[in-house]
């Protein structure tokens, strides 16, 4: 069965260079989609980056292997170990090196893999678990234990002896999972692992899922076999059962399984777990609608809980988006949009509020990490507006803010492990990725990529540079918004119009950071005489809480008002057709896409909708009952913009595309919005990929994908 998960979920790189079979020689000016796939847009990047216990070198995974680097002039120390390596990381006494090969995906975030324990001084070298396949290898803090997960059950195995021990004994597929997330946790809380090591490598805490009553989804996976196989899995749907989740911890001295009794708080959802620095164990959990997140800490010797604090709203908390972080003195920090922006906030042991560590109307991204000692919280942030990126640290103790990296744009840091040094991965809409070695200041010390070939190479076409701007939606809201003009563009002219379009709650697609692909297939239609412009209208991400949850319980509605608001207003410059406006978009960009062609009132004149949501019912719990509420408490909110609902109403040329092995947004959403265009007489096109998942790659199938969008917007736009 993996092996053909793998089939349509394998590593989305490799199609890019695949697709350079179809190269040939070209225009030195002009864009192709061969030059696109083939991967000659795509940067070159430092991968796998990690921060020696030292703080004073790092190491790469490179094609050869794992370099080692210095911080002070970033010059190659070594190589630490030669070979073909997907990832690795170091014990924490760095003696020993956690080989991963041969990983094969399951979800979009989860794998399988073999790994290899390789000990740095002596150069030997130890399949770990028999060389079986596992999940989410973890060293223990003391570097004498590593744990994992094989077959829904947690073992670990002592380096030394190489003893496994098992902890878990009940885990089956599609029933019983321990420390690992299920399918929806895994999509829309971002992590895979559940479990975590104390401090002194004593106790293992892990979450248990039992998704008995959960329904299964069953995907054909057609290949060339005379009989399809089948992925089949747990999928909770939006008001029907989800797993039943319950926390335990393993003692590994005593060899027993103790559970966590949540009975006093919230449990419907146990967001993250994470031991503090004292080894207390502290969890998030939340109520179905995650509405109300509880705080709570828990003695591990006896398994009792004490709730911190509770944060609730009235519309969502964004559950995939809560930080937890530990100071020395036992005070934590959360983040929170209460003041109407994502900020952070100081707690003492006991959950009572310090103070808030952030302020302003801009927003907390990311928390990178907390400096113990100096008590300092280096994060990225919008405080250089909401479509740019900047790094800054706070001191928790004085206050005092400073920005690392002011420069406009996007900057992603990669930190040392003492906080001296950071890397900072830096692009802008137009510019390709620099990667930077800064000190503690933010200080610039040397460049150590700067894809200064790419820029070369893109100088050569004939592009236009992306230009923000803003549009009024005409409810008193200005929408931020991008273009990207003709080739020898005139406002005397007249031009189509493609619009890109998303629109999730709290996503961006008017951002100031580089593209690699989408971007460079709209220069391409650019040069060929379309305009393109991208529109973030209200429920997404960068500006604040009423901007970003005015879409609460009402999904689609706002949205689509403003897509429709921005087309109307681009009909009103002199260098539009109005009657050549078209759409596209993937997932929640396919299901706006959906509504504006079913909605729209004719303002589109052509729209294409990849992998769509056609009717939130068919989509999983947390995400949707997040912002909808479940269908039985709130069935107008999913009913009253499905795009199902409107097929009657549809206008202008509409592809539907999909994958049919899609474990995300279900071919089941574009079957029945097809079955629904059919009974109401509508006339649409529509492109099914054969065993492909929700990203729609492997072999030639984007390139594919892409000539076959162009050739339908050249024909109908």
């Amino acid at each position: 069965m993996f092996q053909k998960i793998k089939e349509f979920t394998g590593s989305v790189l490799k199609i890019f260079f695949l697709a350079s079979l179809f190269a040939h020689s070209v225009s030195a000016q002009t864009i192709s989609l061969e030059e696109i796939w083939s991967g000659k847009f795509y940067p070159k990047s430092i991968s796998g980056i990690t921060s020696m216990k030292n703080g004073k070198h790092y190491t790469v995974l490179s094609d050869n292997g794992i370099d080692k680097y210095s911080y002070q002039n970033s010059n190659k120390i070594e190589t630490v170990i030669q070979g073909s390596y997907t990832d690795y990381q170091f014990s924490p006494d760095e003696r020993y090196l956690l080989l991963e090969t041969d990983a094969i995906p399951v979800y979009r975030r989860s794998k399988v893999g073999i790994y290899t324990l390789y000990n740095v001084k002596d150069k030997s070298s130890h399949n770990v678990f028999n060389a079986n396949p596992i999940q989410e290898p973890l060293f223990s803090p003391d570097g004498t234990k590593l744990a994992f997960v094989f077959e829904n059950n947690i073992y670990y195995q002592e380096i030394s002896s190489l003893k496994i021990i098992q902890v878990t004994f009940d885990g089956e597929r599609n029933k019983i999972i321990n420390g690992i997330s299920d399918w929806v946790y895994e999509e829309e809380l971002g992590h895979v692992r559940n479990f975590e090591w104390s401090p002194d490598g004593k106790y293992i805490a892990f979450v248990r899922f039992d998704e008995s009553n959960v329904k299964e989804v069953d995907i054909p996976v057609y290949g060339r076999s005379l009989y399809p196989e089948h992925l089949v899995f747990k999928y909770p749907k939006a008001g029907k059962e989800n797993s039943e989740v319950s926390l335990h911890i393993y003692d590994t001295e005593k060899e027993s399984v103790s559970q966590v009794s949540l009975n006093n708080i919230e449990n419907y959802y146990i967001i993250k777990i994470r031991f503090s620095p004292k080894g207390e164990l502290f969890a998030l959990t939340s109520n179905r609608l995650q509405n109300k997140v509880d705080v709570s800490a828990i003695n591990t010797s006896d398994a009792q809980v004490k709730k911190l604090l509770s944060e609730t709203s009235r519309t969502w908390i964004d559950t995939d988006n809560l930080f937890l972080g530990f100071l020395n003195s036992g005070d934590f920090i959360l983040n929170s949009g209460k003041s109407g922006y994502n900020h952070l906030y100081l707690y003492n042991k006991d959950g009572n509020l310090i103070k808030p560590l952030t302020k302003g109307n801009w927003e907390v991204t990311e928390v990178y990490g907390i400096d113990t000692n100096k008590q300092n919280i280096y994060f990225q942030s919008t405080e250089k507006g909401p479509n740019n990126r900047i790094i800054s640290v706070v001191n928790s103790k004085t206050g005092k803010q400073f920005m690392l990296t002011p420069v406009e744009g996007t900057h992603e840091a990669n930190f040392s492990s003492d906080y001296s040094f950071f890397i900072d991965k830096f692009s802008t809409a137009n510019t390709p990725p620099v990667y930077t070695l800064r000190n503690d200041t933010g200080s610039a010390l040397k460049v150590l990529e700067d894809n200064s070939n790419l820029e070369s190479y893109i100088k050569e076409k004939e592009i236009r540079k992306l230009e923000f701007f803003d549009i009024p939606n005409g409810k008193g809201e200005v929408l931020k918004a991008y273009i990207i003009k003709p080739k020898n563009f005139t406002s005397d002219k007249k031009y189509p119009v493609l619009i890109h379009t998303y629109g999730g709650p709290g996503a961006q697609k008017v951002n100031n950071s580089w593209d690699s692909f989408d971007h460079w297939w709209h220069q391409m239609l650019a040069q060929q005489g379309y305009i393109i412009v991208s529109v973030d209208g209200r429920g997404t991400g960068g500006r604040g809480e009423a901007f970003k949850k005015a879409t609460y319980k009402q999904l689609g509605k706002l949205e689509l008002e403003d897509q429709v608001a921005a087309a109307e207003w681009l009909k009103s410059q002199p260098y539009v057709d109005g009657d050549r406006i078209g759409i596209w978009g993937w997932s929640f960009g396919g299901y706006l896409t959906s509504l504006c062609m079913t909605k729209g009132n004719g303002v589109f004149k052509m729209g294409i909708a990849v992998a769509p949501v056609t009717n939130w019912r068919y989509y999983d719990t947390i995400y949707t009952e997040r912002f909808l509420q479940t269908p039985q408490e709130n069935p107008d909110g999913y009913d009253d913009n499905s795009p199902i609902n409107f097929a009657q109403n549809l206008q202008g040329n509409f592809l539907i595309i999909h994958g049919t092995a899609d474990d995300n947004v279900h071919f089941q959403n574009s079957v029945e919005m097809i079955e629904a265009l059919i009974q109401n007489g509508k006339q649409f096109d529509m492109a099914i990929y054969p065993d492909k998942n929700h990203g729609i790659y492997g072999g030639i199938t984007r390139y594919q994908l892409y000539q076959k969008m162009t050739n339908y917007i050249k024909a109908n736009l």
